[in-house]
């Protein structure tokens, strides 16, 4: 059990937490993207299909949030599920510009595919880790979620300082 402790905060980068969070995150989508492969999908693709599934057409604005990926690389996406005719693009009746993605019949049969590899492969990652201990670590991880978001919309010290210095070569410049 030591060696599952071993992330000190004063450890060096490379037995750090946040070392460890991007491993396992990178062996989170490894393992899903390996169980995918014989559906020749990958974790996004298959998030994708799963989500239409679930909530019904939406557009790619909407799929792009909680997918956690941008709006153009949303569209490259569904334009290769739509070549595979798992999913397709409808006008949407109250906006003419908005394209709504729906699954089709084909989609929704590798859905059902997709969640049962996703069952399996959920009830592997958990493996010995119990309920008290996932919901700890999901409240510290939308806890870091939130503390990071807050970072990003900051600027960090050294462009808060080169910042301050424009201002004062502006400030100094103006009559």
């Amino acid at each position: 059990m030591s060696d599952l402790t071993n992330n000190e905060l004063d450890a060096p980068p490379w037995r750090r937490v946040e070392s460890t969070l991007m491993a396992t995150a990178r062996l989170v989508r490894e393992s899903f993207d390996a169980r995918l492969e014989p559906l020749d999908l990958n974790l996004t693709q298959a998030s994708l299909i799963a989500y239409v599934a679930e909530f019904g057409a939406t557009t790619q604005t909407q799929l792009a949030d909680p997918l956690g990926i941008g709006r153009p690389a949303i569209g490259s996406v569904v334009d290769r599920l739509q070549a595979r005719t798992l999913v397709e693009r409808h006008p949407d009746p109250d906006d003419r510009r908005v394209w709504r993605v729906d699954i089709t019949d084909a989609g929704r049969s590798l859905a059902k595919q997709i969640v049962e590899i996703d069952e399996v492969l959920r009830g592997e990652l958990r493996h010995g880790i119990g309920r008290e201990e996932r919901q700890a670590l999901s409240w510290v991880l939308t806890r870091l979620q939130h503390n990071l978001q807050s970072t990003i919309k900051k600027p960090s010290p050294s462009q808060a300082a080169s910042d301050a210095d424009a201002d004062d070569r502006t400030n100094r410049s103006t009559p």
